[in-house]
């Protein structure tokens, strides 16, 4: 399968599993098959009736550098394990085993050894695991599903309901201040932040057991969720070890598995070894493992193809051009393959904290239009990606409606002269942040070739700065930085999973902090210093010190807090009310407590409290309810005084941005979300805060006999759904 149909298979099998899901009324049920066949037409060699993959035992014609599609598990069904057979795979480095943290683990907990409701096939579609069907209500908010009753744990306990509201509740709890809720269906649940926060009691919470085989979901906005019921996150812990082990429960020597293996043995950062789980029941029709009895997972490796020619792996990813070439030089081609990668490598904007030249969108769009991809990708990459200049690669929904800047050195020149500095005459040197070599094999090599593109080309001198994996993904993802210089960022924009609101492949990240794109030079420092510390000081000296435990005990403790929140509450009423209708939705959300009944509660919970140390409890919560620090020092953006700040500095055009945003995340369809992404990305180009370079592609090798190796398509790249390898 080539480039092209790999990402229109994947939009078609998404836009029909959004449709599908989003289409049910009250009174209409999906059953298992239904799930499945809605997903699986947009592949070959897919049977609706059986559920079965594609049956191809050979890999499809090769590309311009000799890699052919890898090869997929060619059972119809689940195969007998073979005794003694094992596969070894390079992956990224797993520090533990929790699925609730964006970490490595999330490439095998999906799937492998913990099984959601839906998971992925070997087309990457989503088919249903543990489910067996849902309803939706008339207002597409309340889903309700069914689990089949033949499912296991390793232990041998049924998976129920429980299991995965217990998993759901473990991550909202306000205790755990690690959780990641965005990593999951979680980030939709009616009043899952809120009960995070220790403003809504659990009852109040979107979820609900039924039965021990029927689970009600009811989210915020109406949302396409089975996209996010095959992560990590929305996987299910099993009741009794985490109750007997409640914050160890992901430790090997505890962990329990419902997937098709469980774990053997780990070491924190180093190998994990999986072994086929003894008590796994996959779902009935369709293949849901391979006959592998052993999985190694290999921390990465700086030189992967010298571990695989060792003979020390049996698939690895190639990381780089030298990499390739090596490949195609040295007998490697017939074990060479290329897979569909969502993602795309562009110029982030740094988002500095102090004023420079850069400012000038004109300057940007000067940079934007004097970049030659294509003599990068051939020439740098060695074919390891495409030129684009939007956010889409061939086939993907928004490719026709969003329009970038068109390179164009000539005019580029004249934008810089009308600007004021032609030949770069009065500009600073220009920031290139990339990451280490480990983590970023080509950074440093296509930076050196940005730079001398703009030096030549509009007469622009750059600095390479590399920084570490903790440093770049805070860059990148994390909003403005302290320190940050004006440049960019050698950013990857990654589609994380299968919805509607990864149609932006990455564009929009940095909507989701504040301070950044065209906000006052004050109020990016007010982000990075209300990031800095645990709790903000200024806050501290204005309504106390939540560290103090005698602190809100007594009742005058709360003055300031208590003004600060009734005055804040009356500004955002009023600015709300204030806003276009198509908005209220989103500012308003219906069955989600207000500010003012979330306040209350906190209150309440102060008034009702019996000891002073739960008296002190509800003064935090009072205290990062209206301040701009969450528990565990973590900046609240959605703390009062973060809201009446933001609301009061952004521009008109910042706000519609974050409101189209809005829009495409919580879309019901692809073809709903499309033109509101487009919206957004459009005028990110336009002002050239993200300037796209090349969408990418991932080549790997993989050793004769084994079949089944899942090239990740999603965010992380590399290697995930191991529980498909098969072995001859």
């Amino acid at each position: 399968m080539n480039k092209k149909n790999a990402v229109s298979a994947f939009v078609l099998s998404m836009a029909m599993v959004l449709t599908v899901a989003c289409s049910n009324n009250n009174n209409s049920g999906n059953t298992a098959a239904d799930s499945g066949n809605a997903t699986k037409n947009s592949s070959t060699n897919s049977s609706a009736n059986s559920g079965n993959s594609s049956t191809n035992d050979t890999a499809a014609p090769a590309d311009s550098n000799g890699a052919q599609t890898a090869i997929q598990n060619a059972n119809a069904s689940d195969p007998e394990i073979k005794a003694g057979s094992s596969v070894t795979v390079i992956n990224p480095k797993i520090p533990t085993l929790d699925p609730t943290q964006w970490q490595g683990q999330i490439l095998v907990e999906q799937g492998t050894l913990l099984e959601g409701l839906y998971g992925y096939n070997q087309n990457h579609e989503i088919v249903p695991k543990i489910a067996t069907g849902y309803t939706v209500s008339e207002d597409k908010t309340t889903w309700t599903f069914t689990l089949r009753k033949d499912a296991k744990w390793s232990n041998g306990d049924p998976v129920t309901a429980n299991d995965f509201y217990n998993a759901y509740m473990y991550q909202l709890d306000p205790k755990n201040t690690t959780a990641q809720l965005w990593l999951s269906v979680l980030n939709f649940v009616k009043n899952s932040y809120a009960y995070h926060a220790g403003s809504v009691t659990k009852e109040e919470v979107g979820l609900k057991v039924v039965d021990d085989y029927t689970l009600e979901i009811t989210t915020t906005l109406p949302h396409a969720i089975l996209g996010d019921l095959v992560l990590a996150g929305a996987m299910p812990i099993n009741s009794k070890n985490l109750q007997a082990h409640p914050t160890d429960w992901f430790e090997p020597q505890n962990f329990v598995s419902n997937g098709p293996y469980t774990v053997k043995s780990f070491t924190s950062n180093g190998e994990l070894v999986m072994v086929a789980n003894p008590n796994y029941v996959g779902a009935q029709g369709q293949l849901n493992r391979g006959n592998v009895e052993t999985i190694h997972v290999l921390p990465e490796s700086t030189v992967p193809v010298e571990v695989f020619m060792a003979g020390k792996t049996d698939v690895a990813l190639v990381q780089n051009t030298s990499d390739l070439q090596y490949a195609k030089t040295h007998d490697l081609k017939s074990q060479l393959y290329t897979a569909p990668n969502y993602s795309i490598r562009y110029l982030e904007w740094s988002n500095p904290a102090t004023e420079s030249p850069y400012d000038k969108k004109e300057v940007r769009q000067a940079i934007a239009k004097a970049l030659q991809r294509s003599p990068i990708v051939d020439s740098v990459l060695n074919g390891m990606g495409g030129a684009t200049n939007v956010f889409a690669s061939t086939g993907w929904p928004t490719e026709k409606l969003e329009q970038g800047l068109e390179e164009n050195v000539d005019a580029a020149k004249q934008l810089l002269k009308d600007a004021g500095y032609e030949g770069g005459k009065g500009l600073p040197k220009l920031t290139l942040y990339i990451g280490i070599k480990e983590k970023d094999p080509q950074g440093e090599s296509i930076a050196l070739a940005l730079g001398q593109e703009l030096q030549q080309n509009l007469g622009i001198q750059s600095e390479i700065k590399q920084l570490n994996e903790t440093e770049w993904n805070a860059y990148q993802y994390s909003g403005p930085q302290n320190g940050a210089q004006p440049g960019f960022i050698l950013a990857s924009g990654a589609t994380n999973w299968s919805e509607p609101g990864s149609l932006d492949m990455g564009a929009t990240q940095q909507l989701y902090s504040l301070g950044t794109l065209d906000a006052p030079q004050e109020a990016t420092q007010k982000f990075i210093d209300w990031s800095k510390d645990v709790y903000y000081k200024p806050a501290i000296q204005q309504y106390g010190d939540p560290d103090n435990a005698k602190a809100g005990v007594e009742w005058s403790d709360w003055a300031a807090l208590e003004k600060a929140a009734k005055d804040d509450i009356a500004f955002l009423d009023a600015w709300t009310a204030k806003q276009p209708a198509e908005w209220q939705p989103y500012l308003k959300q219906k069955g989600v407590a207000t500010p003012a009944e979330q306040w209350q509660q906190i209150v309440d919970s102060w008034k009702n409290a019996k000891t002073d140390a739960d008296k002190h409890a509800a003064f935090v919560t009072a205290w990062t309810f209206v301040a701009p620090n969450a528990p565990g020092g973590k900046l609240n953006q959605n703390a009062l005084d973060v809201q009446v700040y933001y609301n009061t500095y952004s521009s008109q055009e910042l706000l519609n941005l974050r409101m189209w945003q809005a829009e495409f995340v919580n879309a019901l369809t692809v073809e709903d979300a499309a033109p509101f992404a487009a919206k957004v990305v459009n005028s990110l180009l336009d002002n050239a805060y993200a300037i796209p370079l090349f969408y990418q592609k991932q080549y790997f090798l993989v050793k004769p006999g084994v079949t089944g190796v899942m090239s990740n398509p999603w965010a992380w790249g590399n290697f995930y759904e191991f529980q498909y390898l098969n072995v001859e």
